[in-house]
């Protein structure tokens, strides 16, 4: 089994959303996922509250966001290939358990500065993580997000992120198809198969699978 953590320290970077739809496109892939959403406000819960899509089926409230809630849901989660975790932007300790028992951390960062600085801080907690477990686990990943196409903000993004030293994945484009998708609990997959926005998480979902298959 293999964990994958997002984590983000400011809200608003496009957490939930990437946390559901690369569950959905694992599930696509023939992966039988489990998605926990650790967050406090429950975003993801709500999302698949509101269809009968893939989400209604993988997703697990965390209580509060619990830390040790966290360890003992992905010690329960026998016979799944993947667990995704989504958490909270405000709750550190939190991420960190995430952290504690993940394979890969995803940490998506938006275009602005104050994006950026947060990046700066997820990663330091990941990589105090990694020192404590005495691991290169988890890996690091950025995920540019909300990415605006043909502005200054958007085609720097990607740049700004490989001059901190980390790998960074394929970006997600803000599309109005993907908030059209959650609007009626789906995914963008569900909701627009082939769409340029889908296409985005699939590669995504298969640029994580290349990095989980290495390990």
């Amino acid at each position: 089994m293999d964990v994958i953590a997002v984590v983000g320290r400011k809200g608003g970077i496009g957490k939930s959303t990437i946390a559901g739809n690369l569950a959905a496109e694992l599930v696509a892939m023939g992966k039988s996922v489990l998605l926990l959403d650790a967050d406090p406000q429950h975003s993801l819960v709500a999302w698949a509250s509101l269809g009968d899509g893939v989400l209604a089926r993988i997703v697990r409230k965390i209580e509060d966001g619990e830390p040790d809630y966290i360890l003992s849901a992905v010690k329960r989660a026998k016979g799944v290939d993947i667990v995704v975790i989504d958490t909270p932007p405000g709750a550190p300790e939190t991420s960190r358990a995430a952290m504690a028992v993940a394979d890969l951390a995803l940490l998506p960062c938006g275009p602005s500065r104050l994006d950026l600085l947060a990046l700066k801080d997820a990663l330091a907690l990941a990589l105090k993580v990694r020192g404590e477990r005495k691991s290169k686990r988890p890996r690091v990943r950025f995920v540019p997000s909300k990415v605006v196409p043909n502005t200054v903000l958007g085609r720097m993004l990607t740049p700004e992120l490989e001059s901190m030293g980390k790998k960074v994945l394929g970006g997600i484009t803000q599309r109005v198809g993907v908030a059209e998708a959650v609007d009626r609990g789906l995914t963008v997959g569900e909701f627009a198969q082939g769409s340029a926005g889908h296409l985005e998480f699939q590669e995504l979902a298969r640029a994580v699978m290349r990095i989980l298959e290495k390990n």
